[in-house]
C-alpha cells in the first residue's frame, strides 16, 4: 500500500492508519518532490512519476494507493499515466474533479497576490501551532503528537515550503480540467472516502467524482472533516484493506 500526503503534507500524515493497519499489509509513505527537502515540486504528473519509482525502488510491482487531497489527484493521476502499478485506488478527501475547487483555491494560485496570501496563510498556522494551547486542541480533536505538530510549526513558517505550495496550488488549476477529461478511462478498482463535514473539499465534489470514475464505491464518514487521517485512522484502515481485498478477488476472478 503505498500512500501519498496532501499540501502542505509529509508522510507522517499517514502515521496513524499506518498503525492501525500494522502488520496485515506492506506499507510506503514517503513526502512527495517539494516536501523531501531533494527535489522541487511540481503538477500532478511529477508526483504521479515519482510515487511511481518509489514503487520501483521497493520492488513492488503493483499496490493500492491511496491519496489525500492534492495526493488523491496524484493518484487518479498515477491510475492513468502508470495503470499497471495500480491494484486499486482509495481517494481520501480528494482534490481530482474541477468541482473540488474553490474560490479560495483560485485566488490563493493568483501571481504575486497569491504567493503573498499562501504564504501569509502559512506562516500564520505555524505561529498559531507554535502556542501550546493550540496544539493541546489539535490533540484532544484529531489526535496529532506533540511532536509532529511542533515539527510542522516549524515548516510551515519557511520558504521552502510556501513555494512548494504555491507550485502546487497553481498546478491544481492547470491540472485538474486534463485530469477530469480522463477519470473515465481509469480502470482500478476505486473507493472514495469523504468526510460530511468537510469545509475544505466540499462533499459534493466526492459524490461527483463517484460518478466520474467507473464502478467507484463512494463511502461517506458522517461528521468526518477533512484531515480523515488524523480524525478516523481505524475507519480508514478497514477501508483501504476492503479495496485492497476487492482487487484481489477481481484478480483471482479473471
Amino acid at each position: 500500500m503505498l500512500f501519498l500526503h496532501g499540501q502542505p503534507g509529509s508522510a507522517r500524515d499517514w502515521n496513524a492508519v499506518v498503525s492501525a493497519i500494522g502488520p496485515r499489509a506492506e506499507t510506503i509513505a514517503f513526502d512527495r518532490p517539494g516536501w523531501d527537502g531533494r527535489t522541487p515540486a511540481g503538477g500532478l504528473a511529477v508526483s504521479a512519476r515519482a510515487a511511481a519509482a518509489v514503487l520501483h525502488s521497493h520492488d513492488v510491482e503493483r499496490a493500492t494507493v491511496v491519496g489525500l487531497s492534492f495526493g488523491g489527484g496524484v493518484a487518479a493521476r498515477m491510475a492513468l499515466d502508470f495503470p499497471e502499478r495500480v491494484a486499486a485506488l482509495v481517494l481520501v478527501s480528494p482534490a481530482a474533479n474541477t468541482a473540488s475547487l474553490a474560490l479560495v483555491d483560485r485566488l490563493l494560485a493568483a501571481p504575486v497576490a497569491g504567493y503573498a496570501a499562501s504564504a501569509a496563510l502559512l506562516a500564520g498556522a505555524g505561529w498559531m501551532l507554535g502556542s501550546g494551547w493550540v496544539r493541546r486542541r489539535l490533540q484532544e480533536a484529531f489526535s496529532f503528537p506533540d511532536d509532529y505538530l511542533r515539527g510542522a510549526a516549524g515548516r510551515l513558517r519557511t520558504r521552502a515550503v510556501w513555494d512548494s505550495f504555491f507550485i502546487e496550488q497553481r498546478a491544481l488549476l492547470r491540472d485538474l480540467p486534463d485530469l477530469e477529461a480522463r477519470l473515465h478511462e481509469i480502470t482500478a478498482p476505486t473507493t472514495i472516502v469523504i468526510g460530511t463535514a468537510d469545509t475544505i473539499l466540499p462533499a459534493a465534489a466526492g459524490r461527483t467524482l463517484a460518478r466520474q470514475i467507473p464502478r467507484a464505491r463512494l463511502v461517506e464518514i458522517e461528521g468526518g472533516h477533512h484531515v480523515l487521517p488524523a480524525e478516523h485512522p481505524e475507519r480508514l484502515a478497514d477501508e483501504i484493506l476492503l479495496a485492497a481485498a476487492v482487487a484481489r478477488r477481481e484478480v483471482c476472478a479473471r
